[in-house]
């Protein structure tokens, strides 16, 4: 195969940056609010709440934004740069609020870049290879994600200070905004290729409204992964193990991502996204019934394999799908509907593993999962529309 672009590849380095800064900070909150901060577990679901529901509605907005723009860098560059301006700010935190600003100006950040990054990797990709550059983005993120939480392991075996850790997550914060302002390069846009700014917003595409809709059903039953955490513990799978698990998670996705990304090119969006869809619901299912821990890691194993069929595909489909003069709206309605859905479905999950137990809920999981594989094959058109 050619050589992916070198935007797409700066910025996957970007992005294996910022996420290392993250995940030294994100696994660590929950104690660093409940311990030493003396906030409640409720407060813990406040922050997260908030933060996420500002991230989703602000990538609507920006990617509208941005493709009014002769550039989607500065948004971009915005974007990026708030978020790592904010987050070491943790360790200066002495009060939980103090937590929940600058977690929400954080994802703030997260939700200016997001939508006009994607719609950059489409306009600088062949379509012929948008699968696999979303898919390598992806896998760098995901390179990140193991990377941070290993180094935050390793400077609390050398001194137990949270506040120390939030502090250096600041270097690979400010690297990833160096590479990024240094290393990408970004033609301007002609007046051709973006709406007025004046001109009303287009709806979106049929296509691409059938597309979203399919996803919300699909997301309604993805849950935040902290209930099949939660499940690994119940299933055998001991507490400081947890870690190296998530961590194991992460290689497979980081490893298996752009692969998956370049199945689609190959054979269609909507047969390997179904089949990612699928192998979700075999996930669930099996969680459902495991009952030893070696059951946990094979399952999530193959969960790491559901994440690197869909996340590139996900976003190459949206890229195919929307006009290319909107594409920076196209992907913030594609973020906004699947991080609103969030909050329900986690809600769902916990009503109906409270009251009916795990197996009851993970199986809901699965037979959303299944129902969206199957509106996406017989409602959804792949071709451009």
């Amino acid at each position: 195969m050619p050589p992916l672009p070198r935007t797409v590849k700066t910025l996957g380095v970007v992005s294996l940056l910022t996420d290392m800064s993250s995940e030294m900070i994100y696994p660590l909150l929950p104690s660093f609010l409940v311990g030493p901060l003396k906030a409640g577990p409720a407060f813990v679901g406040l922050v997260e709440g908030i933060a996420e529901s500002v991230a989703s509605l602000t990538r609507l907005v920006a990617g509208r934004i941005s493709d009014r723009l002769p550039r989607r860098k500065p948004l971009i560059v915005a974007g990026y740069g708030l978020s790592s301006l904010m987050r070491p700010l943790v360790a200066a935190a002495t009060a939980p609020w103090h937590v929940l600003a600058i977690r929400t100006a954080d994802r703030i950040g997260k939700g200016l870049r997001g939508a006009p990054r994607d719609a950059l990797l489409a306009e600088v990709t062949p379509a012929e290879d948008l699968g696999r550059a979303y898919g390598f983005h992806r896998g760098m993120d995901h390179v990140g994600a193991v990377a941070g939480p290993l180094i935050a392991s390793g400077v609390l075996l050398w001194r137990q200070d949270l506040r120390l850790v939030f502090a250096l997550a600041a270097v690979p914060a400010l690297a990833s905004v160096l590479v990024l302002v240094f290393g990408v390069r970004e033609a301007q846009r002609g007046i051709a290729a973006r709406p007025g700014a004046t001109s009303p917003v287009a709806p979106l595409p049929p296509g691409l409204r059938r597309y979203l809709f399919v996803l919300a059903v699909f997301t309604l039953g993805n849950s935040s992964d902290a209930f099949l955490l939660l499940r690994a513990q119940q299933a055998g799978v001991a507490l400081p193990m947890i870690p190296l698990l998530w961590a194991a998670l992460h290689v497979v996705k980081s490893s298996a991502s752009t692969a998956g990304g370049a199945l689609s090119d190959r054979f269609g969006r909507r047969p390997v996204i179904t089949a990612g869809w699928v192998l979700y619901a075999l996930v669930y299912a099996g969680l459902a019934m495991a009952s030893r821990a070696w059951h946990v890691w094979a399952l999530f194993a193959v969960y790491g394999l559901f994440t690197a069929l869909t996340e590139g595909p996900e976003r190459a489909l949206v890229a195919e799908l929307a006009p290319a003069a909107g594409r920076g709206g196209a992907f913030g309605a594609y973020y906004a509907v699947t991080g609103v859905m969030l909050l329900p479905a986690s809600l769902l999950m916990g009503v109906l593993w409270q009251g009916f137990g795990a197996a009851t809920a993970l199986c809901a999981g699965a037979g959303l999962a299944l129902a969206a594989a199957l509106l996406l094959w017989w409602w959804v058109e792949t071709k451009r529309v």
